[in-house]
């Protein structure tokens, strides 16, 4: 590979690719790399580390069963994890099979309309409604009221998203404190974070005819004996999805949903599955309405919300078509029936118990010194109760609870061991619900939820979603700032061990000192690796790191009296996220030039930071570049921002061309994210989980969410830690790799994308070079001249591309009409070559186009993808041989990928929008 390029060894390469002027210069500190044997052995013990106790805490996380069907043959199948988001839907229809089935079940539930494909968290989910509810009612107050028996989690993410966009929370109880014009929406929480089950509808009528809008936050296991929130006149509900068979894995990760009202769909943030047809007019799915999605919107954003939870979406939307509305109406039931039994009992003993209305939760008032003895009682019995406020304890049952857990409750109380049979267990929900916020509708009769009962079903379900998909268990995924890279097995092992995935996020530290080891040993490689001094495990996303990390810099400002500095400066090339985010935090977009060569424009640069020095607060920028290059300037750009007082956001998306032989804290930036889910191995699982920390300057630390320290800037995730339970996997990339191993992969990294362009040029131009004429990790391959001469678009060639079984690399970014390549380290030069071979077979299709031998429309470009039902048609009337279609150069029968649908039709999805399982007969 390196005769290819003409040079005589990785160091020479490096040299040619890296500004000298930011070349690390010392190894990082990890140490050398561990065997695979060593890393598990070493994260047994810091699981074991955990203690695993029987949790009552609730407080919006449960103990559940996740059926081992489902576990064995998703969480730990590589054909789900390693998937990428579904952007090409021919080889995405499983996963959005699943996720359409995911968001049919949350419409169901809730009684709304449109259902998006998931959201980060609870928490999140409840903010975005605010903002949402803000966009769309008819008053113009600045209030949002919230529902004070809130999950304090929620509370403070809406706190945290409230102040810098200026929204006033106004808390108290609906019934009694809400007034409802001066408001622009309302939380209510269904149940409440007590276990309270109150009757929201009069309170929502004032909201309506005020022009307010009424949210409300409903746990979805009690939504199958509630009444719905549609049913109850809500506009908008959110929650989370963790109990349909998620582990609690100590904050996550878990799917939220939200639903909305149909007049609101275009406003919902996240990503929306829809219905539409291919080629041959077979119902398809697709990812619909794209405009909408905050990444494409950039600083018109109303949310820089670019992902899902996806991996976590499908598996709620599993365990629910193996147990069907009957399986999940039973589960419930005897939910309420042991509560009811539970609260009964401490009655009897005789306790205060806060509320009768409830469906899983209830909370007891007892004197303090007693509560911290039933505290103490209930740990040394295996169990964790919540503390809900002085001398309040509050009891959480859930499905893995059993009528041995009530009695040990009630033990824990002073109860007698015979309590249990004096207690009816049966009548739990007549004597729970209100009889009038009993659900009267059915729900889930389509018949996805009705046919798949066995395990023998479940398992032949499950294969043949997986079967329609192109995973990175199967290809090379090129996708160019994605950094689709090997997913090790051995990383992938522990995050279904009880000592990680079976920990309340809010369980007393002492139980938790595997997890705080774990997280000082990342937080600690981390800052060696990035060359900062601090960082935040709490960002759950990509995005929300970049929030976190903004915030950070308006809080350090804001200290330092400097209010006035609200302007964010951004490149041209950004991701659009970024000014999705500045927004967020009440700054100023002000657009950076980028020149001919894809750099910063130093001169534009100049001239930007003249026109705000006084109100600059921040620069954000791509290193390596979103165009895939080293920029000379970059300690220039952070020398002019930090002399004019702002701050330099460094976006972490392009780490996996830095580590170990560039540190940005070093050379000049002040805060970046790291994409655990790009650089650090956590698997893209169909488009989400992600995992954002984000690294921080000493002088910025103070003002990290999740730290003691924080100066009044609160949390941005709903758990301490974000998904905690993904994070050993980032534990063991790194751990296995070691100081030589981590430098060697970036190397390997920068090397083979190099490699691809000396293959590809000369049939495709290359858009952008360093100084030196190398690229980074990736490259960009312009379509423009291509189509200008032939009219072969670049959705042709990705479209072909899956006819020779690849993924296509990033279409149309950071350029219209242009590839991103990113073949990682992962790859070797077979499957370099292999796509390369593809590559170049496609532009040799592409000439007989210009030599005018076949026309465009009629090409196998234009028809491609081509699947199995194209290769066994009775009548083919094409101008291109039927094998030429099926099976270009290089693709052999045997190792056939063959998509289950032909080229989508985007335009007819998007006007005749179905986002939920169709009756077919009516849709037609």
């Amino acid at each position: 590979m390196l005769e290819a390029l003409g040079l005589g060894s990785e160091a020479a390469l490096l040299d040619e690719t890296i500004p000298a002027s930011i070349r690390a210069s010392a190894p990082m500190g990890i140490g050398a790399g561990w065997s695979e044997v060593a890393v598990l052995k070493r994260l047994r013990e810091i699981a074991d580390d955990n203690v695993v106790m029987t949790s009552l805490i609730g407080q919006g996380y449960y103990g559940t069963v996740l059926p081992g069907v489902i576990q064995r043959n998703i969480l730990e199948n590589p054909a789900w994890y390693t998937a990428y988001t579904p952007y090409q839907p021919e080889i995405s229809q499983g996963r959005l099979e699943a996720l359409l089935n995911y968001q049919t079940l949350v419409t169901e539930l809730t009684g709304l309309d449109v259902a998006n494909a998931s959201l980060l968290d609870e928490a999140t989910a409840a903010a975005e409604a605010m903002t949402l509810a803000r966009r769309v009612a008819k008053s113009k107050s600045a209030a949002f009221f919230v529902d004070a028996d809130t999950h304090p989690q929620t509370i403070a993410v809406l706190r945290t998203r409230a102040e810098p966009i200026g929204i006033e929370l106004v808390y108290g109880d609906p019934a009694a404190d809400l007034r409802a014009d001066a408001v622009f929406g309302a939380l209510f929480s269904y149940p409440g974070s007590s276990g309270a089950v109150r009757d929201p509808r009069a309170a929502i009528v004032a909201l309506h005819n005020a022009g307010a809008i009424a949210v409300m936050a409903a746990d979805p296991l009690a939504l199958t004996v509630l009444a719905s929130p549609g049913a109850l006149d809500a506009d908008i509900a959110i929650g989370s999805m963790q109990r349909f068979g998620v582990p609690m894995g100590f904050g996550g990760p878990h799917a939220a949903y939200m639903a909305v009202r149909d007049e609101y769909k275009r406003n919902m943030p996240g990503r929306l599955v829809g219905v539409s047809v291919d080629s041959a007019g077979r119902q398809a799915y697709r990812l619909a309405l794209q405009t909408r999605e905050q990444h494409i919107r950039r600083e018109k954003a109303t949310s820089n919300i670019c992902t899902a939870q996806v991996l976590l979406a499908v598996l709620a939307s599993m365990y629910a078509v193996y147990h069907g509305a009957e399986g999940l109406i039973a589960i419930a039931r005897r939910v309420a029936g042991l509560t009811a039994a539970l609260a009964d009992g401490l009655r009897a003993l005789p306790l205060t118990v806060e509320t009768d209305s409830v469906f899983d939760t209830i909370t007891v008032t007892l004197a303090a010194d007693e509560a911290e003895r039933v505290h103490a009682r209930a740990v040394a019995a295996g169990m964790n109760f919540r503390r809900a406020g002085a001398g309040r304890i509050g009891l959480s049952l859930d499905e893995t609870s059993t009528p041995e857990t009530v009695e040990a409750v009630w033990a824990c109380f002073g109860g007698a061991d015979d309590l249990l049979s004096k207690i009816s267990v049966e009548s739990g929900l007549s004597k729970g619900v209100p009889e009038a916020l009993r659900r009267e509708t059915p729900f889930m009769a389509q018949d996805v939820f009705n046919t798949h009962r066995s395990e023998t079903e479940m398992l032949r379900y499950i294969r043949r979603l997986a079967d329609k998909d192109l995973a990175l268990d199967r290809t090379m995924i090129p996708l160019g700032s994605c950094t689709m890279k090997l997913n090790a097995t051995v990383e992938m092992t522990p995050i279904t061990w009880p000592g990680f995935s079976d920990i309340h996020p809010f369980a007393p530290a002492e139980q938790t000192k595997g997890y705080t080891a774990l997280f000082a040993d990342l937080e600690k490689w981390l800052c060696a690796i990035s060359g900062y001094d601090a960082v935040s495990l709490q960002p759950n996303s990509g995005a929300q790191g970049e929030y976190a990390g903004l915030l950070a810099i308006r809080g350090w400002h804001r200290s330092r009296g400097q209010t006035q500095r609200d302007v964010c400066l951004i490149p041209a090339s950004a991701h659009g996220t970024n000014p999705a985010s500045a927004q967020m935090v009440g700054m100023k977009v002000v657009v950076v030039k980028c020149d001919e060569n894809g750099n910063v424009d130093i001169d534009d640069l100049k001239a930007r930071i003249a026109q705000h020095a006084n109100e600059l607060a921040a620069i954000m920028i791509t290193y390596p570049s979103t165009h895939g290059v080293f920029e000379e300037a970059v300690r220039e750009i952070c020398a002019l921002v930090h002399d004019a007082g702002g701050q330099v956001y460094l976006d972490g998306a392009n780490m996996n061309a830095q580590v170990g032989l560039a540190q940005p804290g070093r050379y000049g930036a002040d805060v970046s994210h790291f994409n655990l889910h790009k650089t650090f191995c956590i698997p893209h699982g169909g488009g989400g989980p992600g995992m954002g920390p984000i690294g921080v300057g000493a002088h910025l630390a103070p003002f990290l969410p999740g730290r003691p320290e924080a100066l009044g800037e609160a949390a941005v995730s709903a758990a301490p830690f974000g998904s905690a339970s993904i994070l050993p996997i980032s534990w063991a990339y790194i751990r296995l790799m070691g100081d030589d191993g981590l430098a060697r992969a970036t190397t390997l990294a920068i090397l083979n994308s190099n490699y691809i362009v000396s293959r590809l040029e000369g049939a495709y131009p290359i858009l952008y070079r360093g100084s030196k004429g190398r690229v980074a990790h990736e490259c960009i391959v312009d379509l423009r001249p291509l189509k200008d001469a032939t009219g072969v678009t670049v959705d042709d060639i990705a479209k072909r591309l899956i006819d020779f079984g690849f993924h296509a690399p990033t279409v149309s970014f950071p350029v219209a009409g242009t590839f991103m390549i990113e073949p990682t380290e992962s790859e070797g030069r077979r499957e370099l070559d292999r796509f390369c071979d593809a590559m170049l077979a496609i532009r040799a299709e592409i000439a007989l186009i210009e030599a005018g031998r076949m026309d465009v429309a009629a090409s196998p470009l234009r028809h491609a993808p081509h699947t199995a039902a194209d290769l066994g048609a009775a009548e083919w009337d094409r101008l291109y041989a039927r094998a030429e279609g099926c099976f270009p150069p290089g693709v052999s029968p045997e190792v056939k990928y063959w998509p289950p649908i032909g080229r989508i039709d985007n335009v007819y999805g998007d006007r005749n929008l179905v986002c939920t399982c169709p009756d077919m007969t009516a849709y037609r």
